[in-house]
């Protein structure tokens, strides 16, 4: 990254969010909230590493549910299905297994970039930190982090009000076969190779899934420095208000056919 683009990180006092495990609703949620009170200025650039308390299929914003889940393989599993704000594909979730971030910051961040631009610049830290740990990743446009050994992570984002939200979840370690029972993955296509297509960081590094993350932690803020943070009441009460309201409700789950 140019001394230019780093120099925008730098003009924020960037702040962290160590989540303890949360339900999935509550993490679709509080992207929604995080976002809205980072483009009300009420909440400083942050960065959020999330911890899953149950598994979860989570799709796309503009995803239908039929179309990507296969809806007896997730209740035989005891899979939750939620809708998240940002576009993008389906992803299979269980604690553990996975390394799922947010990044809420100004738009100004990002200025005079394309869509495809912003995706890698938001991201050139963690691949940055995954080079310390031995991996060599780089992006595959317009929203993939991948190696030579396969698919690491994907990406997604949505601006709105001045801010701009960007997450990522890369798979730690996948259960392959229960992923292709509770997605549609190349179900149309007559495929299952799609889980081959993948490589988690537990067999490209060897590492605990802690001590990558502490690692990412470290690289962040080594780059653009980083302050331990907290949720504020409001935060957390406007919140636990879009669960029910919004992410909870069938109308937002089955918004599209």
């Amino acid at each position: 990254m140019s001394d230019l683009l780093l120099a925008r990180w730098r003009r924020y006092e960037w702040q962290l969010l160590r989540d303890p495990p949360r339900a999935p609703l509550t993490h679709m949620a509080l992207d929604d909230a995080l976002l809205t009170a980072g483009g009300g200025g009420e909440r400083p650039p942050t960065l959020r590493i999330w911890e899953w308390a149950a598994a979860a299929v989570v799709i796309g914003r503009f995803q239908s549910v039929r179309n990507e889940v296969d809806l007896q393989g997730a209740e035989r599993h005891q899979i939750e299905i939620v809708r998240r704000i940002t576009g993008g594909g389906a992803m299979f979730i269980e604690p553990g297994n996975t390394i799922t971030y947010s990044i809420y910051a100004p738009a100004e961040l990002v200025s005079g970039m394309s869509a495809i631009e912003s995706y890698a610049f938001f991201d050139t830290w963690v691949l940055d930190a995954l080079a310390t740990l031995g991996v060599r990743a780089w992006y595959q446009p317009i929203n993939d982090i991948t190696s030579a050994s396969g698919k690491i992570g994907g990406a997604a984002q949505m601006r709105r009000a001045g801010a701009v939200l960007h997450h990522v979840t890369m798979s730690y370690d996948i259960d392959a076969a229960k992923m292709l029972e509770v997605l549609r993955i190349g179900r149309d296509k007559g495929t299952t190779s799609a889980a081959r297509r993948v490589d988690p960081l537990r067999s490209q590094t060897g590492l605990p899934r802690e001590a990558i993350i502490d690692q990412m932690i470290a690289t962040f803020r080594e780059r653009h420095g980083l302050h331990d943070s907290q949720l504020s009441t409001t935060e957390v009460a406007a919140t636990t208000h879009l669960v029910t309201s919004k992410f909870a409700t069938n109308e937002w789950l089955q918004a599209l056919p």
